[in-house]
């Protein structure tokens, strides 16, 4: 039987861990390892100044290990600590709020888990369903009202190919996005990152001693350039699948480099 371990950064009561179980139970036998508490913007952080504490909660009808740590943790103990062996996928969502554009791939904790999963070899997914109202992504995840069929579906049918026939050479997992208003016509594009979804921002207050703290905060960019992950979701409402490299290295002549050293 397949085995398929799966988490989040939304943490363990968020609905859309319950959806993503949905996608993949089906599939295989389905371990749910997730933070106990909201862990967004993460990235692939990892606790390695504390220990780590794991409980076991019934969830949404189904068994689930708590961890009281991030999504990349989360994967590591439910690699080497309960499963003890590498499943035959791993799914990291659904995060409630999209994740496109180079800013969310090196800050989100559920693209942060799946690349930790990918780091072993193991074929990974990571899901997220847009968002309308920016307020939803800081919202209790555990009473989100949301339809998740149209993702459930797409994820199940990404998933069952994917771990019967792999992910292409050079392919460490695929980030998928679904549109707010997506249905099962909507058109699937592949895409590739676009370099910014944020115009940041800080704003300055003042306590009540009169000393600055600051907000970092910043408006979406809703349009860039065609075959971007930005442009297929926010602009064209299309579902985006983008591959993602685990290999950062720079695609140049390195006797460019040489010139600058």
């Amino acid at each position: 039987m397949n085995k398929i371990l799966l988490t989040n950064d939304d943490g363990v009561y968020s609905t859309g861990l319950k959806a993503a179980y949905d996608s993949v139970c089906d599939l295989g036998e389905v371990t749910v390892v997730a933070p106990s508490t909201q862990k967004s913007g993460v990235g692939r952080g990892i606790s390695i100044f504390e220990p780590l504490r794991v409980s076991e909660a019934n969830v949404n009808g189904f068994k689930a290990y708590a961890v009281a740590g991030t999504p990349t943790d989360s994967v590591i103990i439910g690699l080497f600590s309960i499963l003890k062996e590498n499943p035959d996928l791993v799914l990291s969502g659904f995060n409630i709020g999209e994740n496109i554009s180079t800013d969310t791939v090196t800050t989100s904790g559920t693209i942060g888990a799946a690349l930790e999963a990918a780091s072993y070899g193991i074929p990974a997914l990571a899901a997220s369903i847009q968002v309308i109202d920016e307020g939803d992504k800081f919202d209790d995840h555990r009473e989100y009202n949301y339809d998740f069929d149209v993702g459930v579906k797409i994820v199940n049918r990404i998933a069952k190919k994917v771990i019967s026939k792999g992910l292409p050479h050079g392919v460490d997992l695929l980030n998928i996005n679904i549109p707010k208003h997506a249905s099962m016509d909507t058109e699937i594009e592949i895409t590739r990152l676009a370099p910014k979804i944020f115009i940041t921002g800080v704003e300055e207050r003042f306590d009540p001693r009169g000393r600055p703290y600051y907000w970092i905060n910043g408006d979406l960019i809703r349009d860039a350039e065609e075959g971007t992950d930005v442009k297929a979701v926010m602009k064209k409402g299309h579902i985006s699948v983008t591959p993602l490299t685990l290999d950062s290295t720079a695609r140049v002549d390195f006797k460019e480099i040489e010139e600058l050293l």
